[in-house]
């Protein structure tokens, strides 16, 4: 927590330094009391002097009460400051993440991001809250406590040389046991997160291969091993409470028994024995205070770690120092003898790549499952970066552009078409946000998505949840792709986003994508045949390299790996 705090909690410093002030005048005011109780008894009770005793008790309550405001006006603006703590942490997270390749992003893994941001920010959070009322007063208090504690009576507070050191030592054990543990916990609910997340994504499958017993049985090991963990780390706190708890009345004890000793001996008065007691159990109680604080940090500590792992991530994927924009973006892509293979891979996925993509052409990437065909299409956008070669756009190498100028260029179709929650129109205002409801309806109608959105209940402000998971396949990739054509790019990429299509929407889809798309560059990966055959230009990848380019009737003639893919799918008087 040593990185994360100053740098987030300094722009706060107004605030926490009123609650600095306010804590401190707490515990002198804490310490300030016994001494006036004992001046009670002295010189009130045992001299029978109401009028001291009314005086003196009236002042005890002007300053309770002085005690109570600055005790609220300290808890306001500490838990103030301890959520604005978690808010920027959150953000500086998401924004971090928003960074992430997805070389990044699957390091960290979804589950584990997820938890991060949510999970162990709270745990430092709830520290914060506590830290700022509690661990801060708890040193003021102890060390004030021990020094009026010696002035009351320096023979009593021997006590304090056996029994300071027990408490600190045990608390010590504790927080050096507890810390490993406290990092289990946080992988274990990562654990948690991951089985719920994938039974949740999943559902459908499980219930068709009829496996809900098994994914029971896997939620209940992940489930009793989180369990598991956090007994282990509660049964070693549940030892440190009563031995503090024993700690303080054995403490008490002694105290009343060697100060009735001394006020029968004629060295201590009534009073001071009773402001010694008060200023031992203020000792004791901050030292109590303070453990219970400590039973939480290091749970606390290994949750700012692991935040701090995702925020200390050089990001791979970035804008270089001298970054460039295209001003007048033609779309021209072309790969350049391009390598790239997955972190910690023996070989490359792709390997001696290079074609160029031209404005006003549909180029097609076709290919065997696991030829490379999304890796390369992943390269254009730099969701990953090549580990050799280059990507060129307009010329310039894609990693000397400024990141959001290339995006800027590039309109997407992923393979898994995935839609927001909000309405249509918000889905497709993803591509443009300036974009008017003329817009929207044109993009629908090239997509063929019109018919099916004007029979919404809305229309345009029909409302799709989380995923597109109200709207069938089919709909949804026609909805993404009518997403991309909104934000007119110089560069379109399908990422097999015609495959819920059925023969007549695809056909009918293309048709008026080639007249949309006519000055732009259209680059399609896709197992149907059908979708690429009048393809200008056609690209066939076999593990991971290029065996054949040029058209249909081209490769038809010249790439034997072309020839199986289509007479897979066609037969030979259907491709005549």
């Amino acid at each position: 927590m040593t990185k994360l705090l100053p740098k987030y909690l300094w722009p706060y410093r107004l605030p926490l330094s009123i609650v600095l002030v306010l804590v401190a005048v707490q515990a002198l005011a804490n310490l300030y009391l016994p001494s006036l109780n004992a001046d009670i008894i002295n010189n009130g009770v045992v001299k029978g002097d109401t009028n001291y005793i009314i005086r003196t008790g009236g002042f005890m309550l002007l300053v309770t009460l002085a005690l109570g405001v600055c005790s609220i006006i300290a808890v306001y603006f500490g838990s103030m400051t301890a959520m604005s703590f978690g808010r920027d942490v959150r953000s500086a997270i998401f924004r971090k993440v928003m960074d992430f390749s997805q070389k990044d992003t699957n390091t960290f893994g979804t589950p584990s991001l997820i938890t991060r941001n949510t999970n162990d920010v709270q745990q430092v959070q709830m520290v914060l809250v506590m830290a700022f009322n509690i661990m801060i007063m708890a040193p003021i208090m102890a060390v004030g406590g021990i020094i009026m504690a010696l002035r009351e009576d320096v023979p009593l507070s021997g006590v304090l040389v056996v029994v300071i050191p027990l408490v600190v030592g045990m608390i010590a054990i504790v927080a050096i046991k507890a810390l490993p543990m406290f990092r289990s916990v946080q992988k274990k609910t990562d654990r948690i997160n991951q089985v719920m997340r994938e039974t949740l994504s999943g559902v459908r499958v499980i219930r068709a291969f009829v496996r809900t017993e098994h994914e029971e049985v896997r939620f209940d090991e992940a489930n009793a091993d989180l369990t598991r963990t956090q007994l282990r780390v509660n049964r070693l706190f549940a030892l440190m409470i009563p031995f503090l708890f024993g700690t303080m009345n054995f403490s008490t004890v002694a105290i009343v028994w060697f100060g009735g000793l001394r006020i029968d001996s004629g060295g201590m008065q009534i009073g001071n024995l009773s402001a010694f007691l008060q200023y031992v159990m203020l000792v004791l109680f901050s030292v109590m205070m303070a453990a219970l604080i400590f039973v939480m940090v290091p749970r606390a500590a290994a949750a700012a770690e692991r935040i701090q792992a995702v925020l200390d991530t050089e990001v791979d994927v970035c804008d270089p120092d001298d970054a460039v924009e295209i001003e007048n973006p033609k779309g021209v892509v072309v790969f350049e003898d391009v390598e790239f293979r997955y972190p910690g891979a023996e070989d490359p996925v792709l390997c001696g790549i290079s074609f160029t993509a031209r404005p006003g052409q549909t180029t097609a990437i076709v290919g065997s499952t696991g030829s490379g065909k999304t890796t390369l299409a992943n390269l254009i956008p730099r969701f990953y970066d090549v580990t050799a070669g280059s990507v060129k756009l307009d010329g310039v190498d894609i990693r000397k552009l400024k990141l959001e100028s290339l995006w800027h260029v590039i309109g997407v179709v992923p393979q898994k078409a995935f839609l927001f929650s909000g309405t249509v129109a918000s889905n497709l205002r993803y591509g443009d946000e300036s974009a008017d409801d003329e817009m929207l309806w044109k993009a629908l109608s090239i997509a063929q998505a019109k018919d099916f959105v004007e029979k919404m209940d809305g229309t345009l402000d029909a409302e799709i949840d989380q995923g597109g998971t109200n709207v069938s396949g089919g709909q949804r990739q026609r909805l993404a792709i009518a997403r991309a054509i909104v934000r007119k790019p110089k560069v379109y990429i399908f990422d097999d986003s015609f495959s819920a299509l059925d023969f007549k929407t695809d056909q009918q889809l293309r048709a008026a994508l080639r007249h949309e798309t006519q000055d732009a560059t259209v680059i399609i990966i896709a197992q149907r045949v059908g979708t690429i055959m009048r393809a200008d230009q056609i690209v066939v990848l076999d593990s991971g390299q290029i065996v054949g380019i040029g058209t249909h009737e081209q490769l038809m003639k010249s790439c034997e790996t072309y020839q199986e893919i289509v007479y897979s799918q066609l037969s030979r008087e259907e491709v005549a």
